[in-house]
């Protein structure tokens, strides 16, 4: 079983999003890899509050969640350069991230 990258903050930061008590899953894909529920829904969230103006820890969220958003093919449903491209300021943020991370991991297996 392989773990993504930040799973264990993932299971922290994803508690935002849900009630107080409730406890977010982490989950094994069929190719083993382990991911922790909840990420895409807090992304979101983290978008919204990056919109409103939040940096700093907000920032720091949403690139920890990047390698799980990519390994559970967010960026296969829409492309990272859709989120570069858009006018929404939180999702270019995420978009520009995830392409640094994405020609990161091309360079580490070359």
């Amino acid at each position: 079983m392989t773990k993504v990258a930040g799973l264990d903050q993932l299971s922290v930061i994803n508690q935002k999003v849900v009630e107080e008590g409730e406890v977010l899953p982490q989950v094994v894909l069929k190719d083993g890899s382990q991911v922790q529920t909840g990420t895409v829904a807090t992304m979101l969230h983290n978008i919204e509050l990056y919109n409103a103006g939040q940096r700093g820890q907000i920032e720091e969220e949403l690139k920890i969640a990047i390698p799980t958003l990519i390994k559970v093919g967010l960026f296969d449903l829409f492309e990272v350069e859709e989120w570069i491209k858009g006018t929404n300021a939180g999702r270019t943020f995420v978009g520009m991230h995830a392409k640094a991370y994405l020609q990161q991991k091309e360079q580490e297996n070359n």
